[in-house]
């Protein structure tokens, strides 16, 4: 069952949310998808230069490469992509922020922790779409 893709040297069979990896004549290990780090290394493969989440309601943000913003929120029921702006950093409160508008994004140098993952971040982040007020955890991809 699955699917078998293999050559001389190597052989990967992947059914479902599980694979099987190594060289054709040796041992197969198993491996298993971790959907959360695949999230987050497949916006780095689509060119997302930093990445946010934030819960209640579910929303994510990417900054790519270094060109637009792409924000997903209201679990995926709403969407914008802006041009990127230029930001302003204030050093001292080790604050960046993109006014592009109808969108203001602030990255703020401040250790941050999912509150329903509890995974640590590096940044806390806050973004300001129309009257909502959104915030989250992010971190650089790069």
């Amino acid at each position: 069952a699955g699917v078998k893709y293999a050559d001389d040297n190597f052989q990967l069979w992947i059914e479902g949310e599980q694979a099987r990896l190594g060289e054709t004549d040796n041992r197969l290990l198993n491996c298993r998808n971790d959907r959360r780090r695949a999230i987050w290394e497949r916006a780095k493969l689509d060119g997302a230069d930093f990445r946010a989440v934030g819960n209640e309601p579910g929303w994510h943000l990417e900054i790519l490469q270094g060109q637009r913003i792409l924000l997903v929120a209201d679990y995926g029921a709403s969407r914008t992509e802006l041009p990127l702006p230029e930001p302003s950093v204030d050093s001292e409160a080790r604050i960046t922020r993109w006014d592009a508008g109808e969108l203001i994004l602030e990255v703020i140098g401040r250790p941050c922790r999912d509150t329903m993952s509890g995974e640590s971040f590096e940044s806390t982040v806050v973004v300001t779409w129309g009257d909502q007020t959104l915030r989250g955890c992010g971190r650089a991809l790069h």
